[in-house]
């Protein structure tokens, strides 16, 4: 039997050069866009005034809208502005058991909220401040869950920009 490699134990560099000399472009030549930007990203809420005190009272991401969910009566559909035109949504489902399956739907690994590196030092005590586990650090980079165990991420660069070089 031959022991399962890890991540850690791949060597996966050459696959990587090759998929980017195959689809990488650089800014010159690439083609813009066809997207506007992010509308919205929406997540699970089980609690709706949680959600609200959480994202609004601890990371200041203001309310911007709250109705009622076109897909699903009684659902409360609300939106936060995360900034650069860009909104983070909820729902919830009252009445609906989501049951085992609330932690792989919509199979979402984290979102990553870019901010100044002054807000991300502020955000970082209120977060500590309200008890939120920060369960990574690295380079202006946390990583915490939200009240429903979201995963979220901090980070202290530019949008388009990661590890200090650009993506965009």
């Amino acid at each position: 039997m031959t022991e399962e490699k890890h991540g850690e134990d791949i060597d996966r560099s050459e696959e990587w050069e090759q998929l980017r000399a195959t689809y990488l472009r650089s800014p010159s030549v690439r083609p813009e866009s066809s997207a506007q930007g992010v509308h919205h990203l929406a997540l699970l809420s089980s609690d709706v005034e949680q959600t609200i005190a959480f994202y609004q009272g601890v990371l200041e991401f203001p309310l911007t809208e709250l109705f009622e969910n076109r897909d699903y009566k009684g659902s409360t559909h609300f939106f936060f502005d995360i900034g650069n035109g860009n909104a983070l949504a909820f729902f919830d489902f009252p009445g609906l058991e989501l049951g085992a399956y609330r932690e792989v739907l919509g199979s979402l690994h984290h979102l990553a909220i870019s901010v100044t590196p002054d807000k991300w030092h502020h955000l970082r005590s209120k977060l500590e401040a309200a008890g939120v586990e920060i369960v990574f650090e690295h380079k202006g980079s946390i990583y915490f869950s939200g009240p429903d165990g979201e995963r979220l991420e901090l980070l202290a660069e530019p949008l388009g920009e990661m590890n200090g070089r650009p993506v965009l």
